[in-house]
């Protein structure tokens, strides 16, 4: 099996597999083929058009390397190249709006390669300014070796003692190395791992923690933090002036990776749920042949502002967000005043309180000394129930102190006269 044959590419040295020399262009070739072969099937078609990412500091012989491979891979479908901090940036302006002339630092910490470049946002898609700044040898692969020394250390030479020409081991051990890489992983939402270790001669677990991979990983970091800085200085940007740091590479999921890059630049941290596939959509969308669009703006209009000055929060360059419509007790418009009885057939009122049969009946009071007996007259407020079929209703009686009680209660829409005599009380 071949790994890290990208930081091969250029390398006079062949790579021995099955014992025959291959070199890295032709592995890359083999990959490329591969790709290609595995979306036909799952799509059910070839590709109409391939877009290939390169590290942005590879000079013109390793991008001639990559040109010949890409040869080697027999495609038949059209190919461009571009480099991993422009296809970086362009799957990013399609989540976050970003305008013209805007400045943005891509932090690209992958499983073999770190590259850092600053890109200025165009009308069309982005440009790197100034010199961009990699280092070879420095990625998750580092990383995965890193647990894995110390696991080895952990096992006091049990490793050693194995014999690498039986299969079995090396089975083991290739096991091993996998298990160390899932838990370098998990550490990127756990705070401790276990890496079980089943051996031909053991058959243990070494626990992990954040906090100790940290530690083996940060002088690593700090040196890539330089080559940020070196970004910035080529391209005569000062951290300030950026928009927001861009970290993608699978490895940039790590905690601390966000914790040193906004420490060290003071600037907004900008990292996707899964950050190792950013550049792979950023060249998906530029294959595509649609440009680096920016994200739909947000509607201009606002919302409806109380009366009075409001002072400004967040962005005054976006809307404020909507509030959320909450169910306030409100009065309905009152009804239309009922039409005048016809003239050719008036209604009789009593000739005691001059009551209309259209109207409520009206409170005859009880005379002096005695109680009135007749039913509390029911006052009809104009909120409506939640029940749309009745109605909210208060009535008010009167106590024989001379106080006032009133309650309220629902009752159908239907309406009732609350004196059903015409003769006041008896």
């Amino acid at each position: 099996m071949a790994r890290e044959f990208k930081r091969r590419l250029g390398d006079t040295t062949p790579l021995l597999l099955g014992g025959a020399p291959y070199s890295a262009e032709q592995l890359m070739s083999r990959l490329l083929r591969w790709v290609i072969d595995e979306v036909a099937e799952q799509e059910g078609g070839a590709p109409s058009r391939i877009c290939v990412c390169h590290p942005a500091n590879w000079g013109p012989y390793k991008r001639e390397l990559l040109d010949q491979a890409a040869r080697l891979a027999d495609i038949e479908a059209e190919v461009q190249f571009t480099t991993e901090p422009e296809a970086a940036a362009v799957f990013y302006a399609q989540h976050q709006r970003i305008e013209p002339g805007a400045l943005v630092a891509v932090y690209d910490l992958g499983g073999g390669t770190f590259d850092a470049a600053v890109l200025r946002k165009t009308t069309t898609g982005f440009e790197i300014l100034g010199q961009p700044e990699g280092i070879e040898r420095l990625g998750g692969i580092d990383f995965d070796s890193a647990v894995f020394a110390h696991v080895r250390q952990a096992l006091d030479g049990k490793l050693d003692e194995l014999d690498m020409s039986d299969p079995a081991a090396v089975a083991a051990v290739a096991r091993l190395r996998e298990e160390c890489v899932a838990a370098k992983e998990a550490l990127s939402t756990d705070t401790d791992a276990s890496v079980p270790v089943v051996l031909p001669n053991v058959s243990t677990e070494v626990r992990l923690t954040r906090a100790e991979l940290e530690a083996m990983v940060r002088p690593s970091l700090a040196t890539s933090i330089e080559a940020m800085r070196r970004a910035l200085r080529s391209a005569d940007v000062t951290a300030e002036q950026l928009h927001s740091v861009l970290l993608v590479g699978g490895s940039s999921r790590m905690p601390l990776v966000s914790q040193l890059v906004g420490a060290e630049l003071g600037r907004p941290v900008a990292v996707d749920a899964h950050p190792k596939h950013a550049t792979a959509l950023g060249a998906a969308w530029l294959a595509s042949g649609a440009k680096a669009a920016p994200a739909a703006p947000q509607p201009a209009e606002r919302p409806a502002q109380p009366a009075g000055p409001a002072p400004l929060t967040g962005d005054a360059t976006r809307p404020d967000p909507v509030p959320p419509v909450r169910a306030t007790a409100s009065l309905p418009p009152p009804p239309p005043p009922a039409p005048p009885p016809a003239a050719t057939a008036p209604a009789a009122t009593t000739p005691t309180t001059g009551w209309h049969p259209a109207l409520p009946a009206p409170l005859v009071p009880a005379p002096p000394g005695r109680r009135c007996r007749q039913p509390p007259r029911a006052t009809m407020n104009q909120n409506r129930s939640r029940n749309p079929s009745r109605l909210a209703v208060t009535t008010a009686t009167a106590t024989p102190g001379g106080h006032r009680r009133t309650r309220t209660r629902t009752r159908p829409r239907a309406p009732t006269r609350s004196c059903p005599t015409t003769g006041g009380c008896a």
